[in-house]
């Protein structure tokens, strides 16, 4: 340590920082630094001013106007949140998205979960690639293509879902029209759409966990339920996080699967939020209370986002 160096540390009233008993050298920051940082971030931030923030200040603003799209809009203030404590139906939406949603995200995180774990099993490598795909290739496949194909496929009179029950005795299910059967009809669906990213995200977070500890576990005389339960599991937890957050945000925004399945019915029995805010917006021609309604599913997923990090730091292991 030289005592110019010492100098400079005292004189600014900081420690030398030392690497390896050591100092640091101090690192020098080039002219065009800044530039670089700002072109390279320019793409993202200028894709979220646009496709984000804008929107966003444009719904909250839209949200105290009556508006038709045919006139001009009509500042109305705070009418139509009033109108959201009196809105029965939207109660009935919410009630029903939730319901999808929760089915939704436990199928993707449990489902997954075990599918993946399969997948990470001895296999020839062809199978597993295979297996792989299969599972993968419905959730790069267009929402409303899957929901056409599923809704000749669930039809109740001509679907080869029937066809196949009827070989073991059940009789034929009015999955699109029932109130009872139609949410489950959207939740299967979609599940079947969207487990594929799960399970992809799964196996990476399974192959990034040591070898060296699952074998030391089986040095211990550790068997496969506790090698899971208090190795993979806990290891696994960051990337169950992540899913549990990703799902639950997807699954309140589904649209495309009631819409096409079933046009949300039969009455609101399987209707999104976002289908709801849909259908007011662009039939009933009332972007304000649409933009409310928006508002509101905002702050929902915000909430239960904020939960979540809250709950996680209880449940999720960095090791």
């Amino acid at each position: 340590m030289t005592n110019t160096t010492v100098r400079q540390a005292v004189g600014d009233g900081r420690k030398p920082a030392t690497h390896g008993g050591e100092i640091a050298p101090k690192r020098r920051t080039r002219p065009g630094d800044g530039w670089a940082a700002a072109a390279f971030l320019a793409p993202s931030a200028g894709s979220f001013l646009l496709f984000v923030l804008a929107p966003t200040i444009g719904v909250i603003a839209l949200s105290f106007y009556s508006w038709n799209l045919l006139s001009d809009g009509t500042f109305i203030g705070l009418d139509n949140f009033t109108r959201l404590f009196s809105d029965s139906r939207l109660v009935a939406v919410y009630r029903s998205t939730t319901t999808m949603a929760l089915a939704i995200l436990a199928i993707n995180i449990v489902i997954g979960l075990l599918l993946a774990v399969l997948l990470e099993t001895r296999m020839p490598r062809i199978i597993r690639g295979f297996f792989r795909l299969s599972f993968l290739f419905p959730f790069v496949v267009s929402s409303s293509a899957v929901a056409l194909i599923w809704r000749f496929l669930l039809n109740k009179d001509l679907g080869l879902v029937n066809y196949w029950l009827g070989f073991i005795g059940v009789d034929h299910i009015d999955w699109l029209g029932s109130s009872a059967w139609a949410p489950v009809a959207v939740v299967l669906v979609n599940s079947w759409k969207t487990v594929g990213f799960s399970i992809l995200v799964y196996v990476a977070g399974l192959q990034s966990i040591p070898n060296e500890i699952k074998e030391a576990a089986i040095v211990d005389g550790a068997n496969a339920w506790q090698r899971f339960f208090r190795i993979t599991l806990p290891l696994l937890s960051p990337t169950v996080f992540f899913l549990v957050v990703i799902n639950t945000i997807n699954a309140f925004q589904v649209f495309a699967e009631p819409r096409v399945l079933t046009q949300g019915g039969p009455g609101d029995a399987s209707r999104t939020v976002v289908e709801f805010i849909y259908d007011t917006a662009f039939q009933s021609f009332d972007l304000g209370y649409a933009s409310t309604v928006g508002i509101t599913l905002m702050l929902v997923l915000v909430v239960l986002t904020l939960i979540q990090f809250r709950v996680s730091r209880r449940f999720t292991f960095y090791g």
